[in-house]
């Protein structure tokens, strides 16, 4: 079996190729972004030809924070519809018997029922802060449901929660919150400073699932689900961004003082997902928040070129 990971220099893209390792018979495929550039449509759909995988995860994308969201919403969209659509498009072209999209929990409605279940697509206005990137990740859904509908082809979609672990983006202009806290607190610690200023009021609650945990429930998907509905990935808890902000500074072991920044914006108020559908395949998560986010620490202080900007 050979399995092509689009994106797994990233953070999912690396865990996914991680588990796959483990499996007996199955030969893993990567590209560099400089050996194969996925927005390029000829490039990928030549380089499709050639090797022809078996099965497909998509997990590559341009990802980022509120803040790197607000700013750059034309690449957000752009990038990530021309990724995904040269993927999907060349995957199936060339025999691809199985294909994995990873879409983002932003594809649900700001305001949407907690938790949130698989039907809530499309039944309420986005996040504005981010919904260039989510209006990407819904057509790319839309896209593999159409693959099914019109070819019969094998296309399944996974909706992770907010994630965190090795390989994460820890630069706090562009990164989410748990890991750009990451930074921020380390930096404060190593120049001895008094205080860390976080955006917004600290309210919002989130959920945070470790990469390799949803790493290992994409193998259940790939092995076990072939429907048309989404499949959301999650822990089932959340937790306030306040009460996460806490836990962080106690992992990097900051001593000063959290002041909260209420001019800046909050996001969506709660996103919880409701995460039966894949319980139901027998995945449950296995790493406590508070081991894994000392592992994470300790993985940005080997790794990250923030831990060397103190």
């Amino acid at each position: 079996m050979r399995v092509f990971v689009a994106g797994h220099r990233g953070m999912v893209g690396s865990a996914v190729v991680r588990a796959l390792e483990t499996q007996p018979g199955v030969t893993v495929l990567t590209r560099t972004r400089q050996e194969l550039d996925l927005t390029d449509p000829v490039a990928v759909d030549r380089w499709f030809s050639r090797e022809t995988p078996e099965r497909v995860v998509a997990a590559a994308a341009r990802v980022g924070g509120i803040l790197e969201n607000s700013r750059r919403p034309v690449e957000f969209l752009l990038d990530n519809l021309r990724i995904q659509n040269n993927v999907m498009e060349s995957a199936f072209r060339h025999g691809c018997k199985k294909l994995l999209f990873l879409g983002s929990s932003c594809i649900y409605p700001k305001h949407a029922p907690q938790p949130i279940s698989e039907d809530a697509l499309l039944t309420g206005p986005l996040e504005p802060t981010n919904d260039a990137y989510a209006l990407a990740k819904i057509a790319g859904i839309r896209l593999a449901q159409a693959y099914r509908d019109e070819y019969g082809k094998s296309a399944i979609c996974a909706m992770p929660t907010n994630l965190y672990g090795p390989g994460d983006n820890f630069d706090p202009e562009t990164s989410h919150a748990l890991p750009g806290m990451i930074t921020k607190f380390h930096r404060a610690k190593v120049r001895g400073e008094r205080e860390v200023v976080l955006w917004g009021s600290g309210s919002p609650r989130r959920e945070w699932l470790h990469v390799d945990d949803l790493a290992a429930g994409l193998l259940v998907l790939l092995e076990a689900y072939d429907g048309r509905g989404i499949v959301n990935v999650g822990t089932g808890e959340d937790m306030t961004i306040r009460e996460l902000a806490e836990k962080v500074r106690q992992a990097v072991g900051f001593s000063g003082e959290i002041r909260w920044d209420s001019a800046r914006p909050d996001g969506t108020p709660r996103k919880l997902l409701d995460v039966a559908r894949i319980r139901k395949l027998g995945w449950r998560p296995t790493v406590p928040l508070a081991e894994g986010m000392a592992a994470t620490y300790e993985w940005f202080l080997r790794n990250a070129p923030e831990a060397r900007d103190g």
